[in-house]
C-alpha cells in the first residue's frame, strides 16, 4: 500500500511539473479549433476496420452521470454485452441496478425481452446492423449500447462535420496500447482510445456535453473477442415458461 501511495503521489508531482503544463496547454491553444487530417484518417481507418469483422463478441462498462435541478452531479453505472454476426443477427444483454434487458434480432425478428417482468415485444425486421439502430431509435426511441460500432465506417457516420479533431497522445487501456483522440462536433466533445497497430478497434469512449453548464460525462470501457464461441441459437427467442407476449408502442408513427 505504501508503494502505491508513493507512486501516485509521484505521478501527481509530474503531472503537475511546470513544463508539463506547459506544453499541455501550447497544444491545446494549437489544436483548439483545427482539424488534424490524421486523426479524421484514424475514425476512417478504426471504420473500415470495424465494417470488416463479421462474427464478434463485445463488452461495455459504461459511467455516466445524471445532473440534478441544482447543479449537482449523481453518477450511475451499466453494463452491455453484444453477440454480434454480421450482417443482421445481434443478441444484446443490458444490465444495469434499475433494469435488465435483452435483445434479440435473428435476421428476421427484433425481440426484447425484460426478464424481471417476464415481458417481451417482437416487431418482424429484416435489414441490417445499422438500419436496426436506426429502426429502433427513429420509431421506439431506443438506443442500442455503442451503436455507433454499427455506424462508424459508413455514410452514417460522416466526418466532415467536425469542428475540431487532434490527436492527444498514446495511453495503456487495460494492456493495450492506444492513441488518443479528440474531437468536438456542436455541443459535444468526445475522445476515442483506439488500439495501436494494424487491428484499430475502439476501447474507450469519452463523451461530454458542453450544452450542460455542469457538463456531464458518459465513459464506455469497451473489450473484445474477436475469436468467440458462441453458437447461432444465442441469436432466436424462446419465451421462457411463464413469459408474457406484450406489444411494443412505437413513439413516432410509421
Amino acid at each position: 500500500m505504501a508503494s502505491r501511495k508513493l507512486a501516485l503521489g509521484l505521478l501527481a508531482v509530474w503531472l503537475a511539473a511546470p513544463g508539463i503544463q506547459a506544453q499541455t496547454a501550447a497544444a491545446g491553444a494549437t489544436a483548439a479549433n483545427a482539424v488534424d487530417p490524421a486523426a479524421i484518417q484514424a475514425l476512417k481507418d478504426m471504420g473500415a476496420n470495424l465494417q470488416s469483422l463479421k462474427r464478434f463478441r463485445v463488452s461495455t462498462e459504461l459511467t455516466g452521470e445524471r445532473v440534478l435541478a441544482d447543479g449537482q452531479k449523481l453518477q450511475h453505472t451499466a453494463t452491455a454485452d453484444m453477440d454480434v454476426e454480421r450482417p443482421n443477427k445481434l443478441r444484446v444483454v443490458m444490465h444495469s441496478a434499475r433494469s435488465e434487458r435483452e435483445l434479440f434480432y435473428d435476421g428476421k425478428t427484433v425481440t426484447l425481452y425484460t426478464p424481471a417482468q417476464k415481458y417481451y415485444s417482437t416487431v418482424e425486421f429484416s435489414e441490417n446492423l445499422g438500419d436496426l439502430v436506426d429502426r429502433l431509435e427513429e420509431r421506439y426511441g431506443m438506443q442500442l449500447p455503442l451503436q455507433d460500432l454499427f455506424l462508424w465506417g459508413t455514410p452514417a457516420a460522416p466526418v466532415d462535420k467536425l469542428e475540431s479533431a487532434m490527436n492527444a497522445g498514446q495511453d495503456y487501456i487495460d494492456d493495450d496500447l492506444c492513441d488518443h483522440y479528440a474531437f468536438r462536433q456542436g455541443k459535444i466533445d468526445w475522445q476515442l482510445w483506439i488500439t495501436a497497430g494494424k487491428n484499430p478497434l475502439p476501447r474507450k469512449l469519452v463523451i461530454t456535453n458542453r450544452g450542460d453548464e455542469a457538463r456531464p460525462q458518459s465513459v464506455s470501457l469497451i473489450d473484445w473477442t474477436l475469436k468467440p464461441s458462441f453458437k447461432d441459437a444465442v441469436f432466436k427467442f424462446t419465451p421462457p415458461k411463464g413469459a408474457k407476449k406484450i406489444e411494443i408502442v412505437p413513439t413516432k408513427a410509421k
